[in-house]
């Protein structure tokens, strides 16, 4: 595992670290992180597929993680900029430095919604999506439905006024993020355009990608729906073409997958069901 520092074109630092595998299969996998999410999650995963071959980046999206700054308050940042910026930086170090490996990018809740803020999502040949979805308020189950009207109507936006970026580690949400960050993932659970509202304020290549993807959905991921899964397929990325997979909690070693924990090493036997996928192609 070598760590790396990239620079955006506003000359922001991106922390990455890079997996290399001892013989080399010719593929490699870029790991877009979910919101608030460190990259760390992702180690142990990332290092069973250099395992196997692949070549593996992970990275911190700025104000997270090894990406954040001292003071969060006023920070500027949003998942646009994650998308348009930062992950742009990844692309840019990989068509330089990998232009003959064969690409593939795994997004995590955010980290496929952002795939269309980057022209360079055209170089990859397969996505894998994972816990991903339009999540607008109304694709939601009734329960979560209320504490995402709760959280993100009143308790969100009040906190991220007061302190200037929004504590979402206080609510068991991930990192803290900063305020336009938070503000972004508001208008994806409360504008019923969701990704598509974001799209509209940024260049637009959700349309331009017409690759396979393979969308892994947990039975048990509480924030997760078919709907809100068929909806961004659907009305974000039309043009994909899409496999789904639904995963059973019976199929996990703990009997536990949710949102986040698919990339522990406890469902290490899980990640055979991307393996699997990527070397067919």
């Amino acid at each position: 595992m070598e760590k790396l520092i990239l620079k955006t074109n506003g000359h922001v630092e991106i922390t990455a670290h890079l997996f290399t595998p001892e013989k080399s299969n010719g593929k490699f996998l870029l790991i877009n992180s979910a919101t608030g999410v460190k990259q760390q999650i992702y180690f142990s995963f990332a290092q069973y597929f250099s395992e196997q071959g692949f070549t593996v980046i992970t990275y911190d999206y700025r104000g997270i993680g090894l990406s954040k700054p001292k003071n969060m308050k006023g920070f500027k940042a949003s998942m646009r900029i994650w998308g348009s910026e930062d992950f742009k930086a990844l692309t840019k170090y990989i068509k330089n430095h990998f232009p003959k490996y064969k690409k593939y990018c795994l997004g995590h809740s955010v980290g496929a919604l952002i795939l269309g803020m980057n022209k360079d999502s055209e170089m990859f040949e397969e996505f894998i999506f994972v816990g991903t979805q339009n999540a607008f308020v109304g694709n939601l189950k009734i329960k979560t439905k209320i504490e995402a009207y709760l959280g993100f109507g009143i308790v969100q936006p009040l906190t991220t006024g007061l302190l200037g970026y929004f504590p979402a580690n206080w609510f068991g949400l991930g990192e803290s993020l900063p305020k336009n960050c938070a503000y972004d993932w508001r208008t994806l659970i409360l504008n019923k355009k969701s990704t598509n509202s974001l799209l509209e304020k940024i260049d637009d290549y959700s349309g331009n990608l017409t690759q396979k993807v393979f969308v892994i959905r947990a039975e048990d991921d509480a924030w997760l729906t078919k709907k809100g899964v068929e909806s961004l397929l659907n009305d974000t990325y039309p043009n994909l073409k899409p496999t789904y997979r639904l995963i059973k909690t019976s199929e996990s070693e703990k009997g536990e997958i949710g949102h986040i924990n698919f990339f522990r090493s406890y469902n290490k036997k899980l990640w055979n069901i991307i393996l699997n996928e990527l070397i067919d192609t």
